[in-house]
């Protein structure tokens, strides 16, 4: 077995890893150590040294990989992560004993300007925030499967994943929805209305979003990161990736009491 270990550098020391491989070494398999998502291939398995912002940004290479990712927190909150910080050892130890539950989790293909973008969260679309930008709510529309699904007046709205739901959009009042869950949740962000409520829909379903009224147009965020921005008349299309984020986990369904572990603190 070969195991790729990626590290956050701001976070964890490189000095850390020969320990690692000597302990993977002597259970028999070869680690070889990475410092940016970009260069993971050509593992068996990801083990990720870092928080949840680590995990989403190796999650894209590691799903086109088909690399499935065992995660330590060195970061806040570890929703993403199936091991504590200090529990590297036991984290390597079950890499090595092959006793692991496979966590497959649904991710999101936003497709913009004729590219396409996977995300593991969620999809924030915003109005923009700056000092030369009007301080306005924005008008969304939204239509599932060719059909209007509402205009919201607000914020902006947030597409999340069952991942995503104890993100971005829990924050924002949205449900917290399990991994195995075959849906995604359309979250307003400070709606004008109260008639304004989160939509849960089937994640077969394909969602177009399009600036209207006479705002501006729409910033777009894909897991934190930034995609660009949707002018008034254009479309936004987003669907249910072919792609899958995968996970090994000791146990499938421990999502809630670990849930109310992290938000309990």
């Amino acid at each position: 077995m070969k195991v790729g270990v990626l590290y956050n550098r701001d976070r964890v020391s490189e000095g850390s890893f020969p320990a690692i491989a000597e302990r993977f070494a002597r259970g028999g398999a070869e680690a070889v150590l990475f410092s940016s998502p970009e260069e993971i291939e050509g593992v068996d398995c990801l083990l990720i040294l870092g928080g949840d912002g680590t995990v989403l940004r190796a999650s894209k290479p590691a799903s086109l990989y088909q690399i499935p990712i065992v995660a330590v927190n060195y970061g806040t909150l570890g929703f993403l992560t199936e091991f504590k910080r200090g529990e590297l050892d036991a984290a390597v130890d079950f890499i090595l004993s092959g006793k692991h539950v496979v966590l497959k989790r649904t991710m999101l293909e936003v497709v913009f300007r004729g590219k396409s973008t996977h995300c593991l969260n969620e999809l924030v679309l915003s109005r923009p925030v700056s000092p030369e930008a009007d301080s306005r709510l924005v008008k969304i529309c939204v239509r599932i499967d060719g059909k209007e699904a509402g205009i919201f007046s607000a914020d902006g709205l947030i597409l999340s994943t069952p991942t995503g739901s104890t993100a971005y959009s829990l924050s924002a009042g949205g449900s917290v929805m399990s991994p195995d869950c075959r849906t995604f949740e359309l979250t307003p962000i400070c709606a004008f209305s109260l008639r304004s409520r989160p939509i849960v829909c089937s994640d077969g379903s394909t969602l177009r979003f399009t600036a209207e009224g006479h705002g501006g147009g729409l910033l777009l965020h894909g897991d934190g990161v930034f995609l660009g921005e949707l002018d008034r008349g254009e479309e936004l299309v987003v669907r249910r990736s072919e792609r899958v984020a995968t996970f090994w986990v000791k146990d499938e369904g421990d999502t809630f009491r670990r849930l109310t572990e992290i938000i309990n603190g």
